[in-house]
């Protein structure tokens, strides 16, 4: 009977600190804003970096000026997050040539600097000792819920 009650003792002075800690992390520490991690951020920027590529494709030029802006948005957070401008050196060329590239609806130009981008983001990797994490070009749309065919 003494085993039973120091074992419900202990789960109930547990649980309070462990859903304390689950608080912090979801949080931040002492009730700071949550600050997402960099893989969580990257995990993210995949996501964009796809939806940009097939909504380009599809001339969905809105579409993909809502993509860049969130790949730039992101893009500054892990700059703030490692420091310098590592991020901005590596891609930042290529998103000024994509964001001209959808203003002028001119497919070609975009695929090009589509391509800079994934190149960007391959040189930013290496230079984190990340070489292995390698972005392409989509090979195929997971997004089945989503047109990304161009406003009418």
């Amino acid at each position: 009977m003494k085993l039973v009650l120091v074992a419900l003792l202990a789960s109930v002075l547990v649980t309070p600190a462990t859903q304390a800690q689950e608080t912090q992390t979801q949080q931040g520490v002492a009730g700071e804003p949550y600050v997402p991690r960099i893989g969580e951020i990257m995990a993210l920027q995949q996501i964009r970096h796809i939806k940009l590529w097939f909504a380009g494709r599809s001339g969905n030029w809105p579409l993909a000026d809502y993509e860049i802006d969130a790949l730039k948005q992101s893009f500054d957070d892990v700059n703030k997050q490692i420091g310098g401008d590592t991020v901005q050196q590596a891609v930042g060329a290529a998103v000024s040539a994509l964001e001209k590239a959808i203003d002028a609806k001119d497919r070609a130009a975009f695929t090009d600097a589509f391509d800079r981008l994934s190149a960007g983001c391959n040189s930013c990797h290496r230079s984190l000792d990340h070489a292995f994490i390698v972005i392409q070009r989509p090979a195929s749309l997971p997004y089945s819920d989503q047109s990304f065919a161009a406003p009418k």
